[in-house]
């Protein structure tokens, strides 16, 4: 059955290289919607649309009836025939799409996917890798408290993870300044070493359970540090450089959980990009809120 992966909007290119690059062969581009016959991994998309299936349908409602024979939740993708699909996805049943308070888990019930091809072409898919709809997290957000947007990133990581640090848990955040990932974790009670040679947000800084050391993130010696249930970094380097950083606390034993943003200036680095995602049980993708990055994230043993 073919495969359909969602390409977040304005990162078409990325994708597109990245499925060339494995091979994979797209048959056909419905917007930001690649369809092909192979299954991969696919980090540049935001949802996967697993074994999809193709039928005609005659109206709206034998539409509608056809999606709720297969399951319950439906989300839909319409860049085209949006009147047409909008009246059969008022006739699904109702998914939430209320904001997330954080902390909380991903949903965990089967969410799947669908569009029309034309307005008598249906494709759908009951089995999605992301459990939003088209990969979208919303959250009610903090205007307040952290100094920056990047925290929303990281809400999303954890999110996706369904695990996030508990109160007295070590967490190292390397790259932190001005401390936005800091504010997430110090607020979940954690006990944060933020490393940067620029200072934190004095506010953030402020914040029990939060130590600042003054240091560059790649000279700071695994053995300086000790232990760590959890390693975090927003770095803005080349993601061959942030490579040999995690391979070096991989290599530690210091470290349980990585959640690290690989960046990319200029050209997009799909080597180094596989690379990350060749370490065994990593996942790398591109969160709803990433920029032209994508998130690498790493349990080596439960927390």
């Amino acid at each position: 059955m073919p495969t359909a992966y969602l390409a977040p909007d304005g990162f078409e290119p990325q994708l597109e290289e990245e499925l060339r690059r494995a091979g994979v062969a797209v048959q056909a581009r419905h917007g930001r919607l690649l369809i092909a016959e192979q299954a991969v991994p696919a980090a540049w998309a935001a949802n996967i649309w697993h074994d999809c299936i193709e039928w005609p349908v005659a109206s709206i409602g034998s539409a509608a009836k056809a999606l709720r024979d297969i399951q319950r939740n439906w989300a839909m993708y319409a860049p085209l025939h949006h009147r047409r699909a909008a009246l059969i996805q008022e006739r699904l049943p109702h998914v939430s799409a209320k904001p997330i308070v954080f902390p909380a888990a991903a949903p965990s019930a089967p969410l799947g996917s669908w569009t029309l091809l034309a307005p008598d072409r249906l494709l759908a898919a009951a089995h999605c890798r992301s459990p939003f709809p088209n990969g979208e997290v919303a959250f009610v957000e903090d205007k307040a408290g952290p100094p920056n947007r990047a925290y929303l990133k990281l809400w999303e990581a954890l999110v996706l993870t369904r695990r996030w640090p508990q109160p007295g848990q070590r967490c190292l955040d390397l790259g932190a300044s001005p401390g936005g990932w800091s504010w997430v974790l110090a607020r979940l009670g954690a006990e944060v070493v933020a490393v940067d040679k620029a200072p934190l947000d004095p506010r953030i800084a402020a914040m029990p359970g939060v130590q600042w050391r003054g240091e560059s993130a790649f000279a700071l010696d695994p053995q300086s540090v000790g232990p760590v249930d959890w390693l975090f970094s927003d770095i803005a380097c080349y993601p061959a450089r942030l490579l040999r950083l995690v391979e070096r606390w991989r290599a530690s034993g210091l470290v349980r959980n990585f959640i690290c943003t690989i960046k990319f200036q200029g050209e997009t680095d799909h080597e180094a990009a596989a690379a990350f995602a060749a370490i065994p049980g990593a996942q790398v993708l591109h969160l709803h809120h990433n920029k032209h990055e994508l998130a690498f994230m790493l349990s080596l043993s439960e927390t």
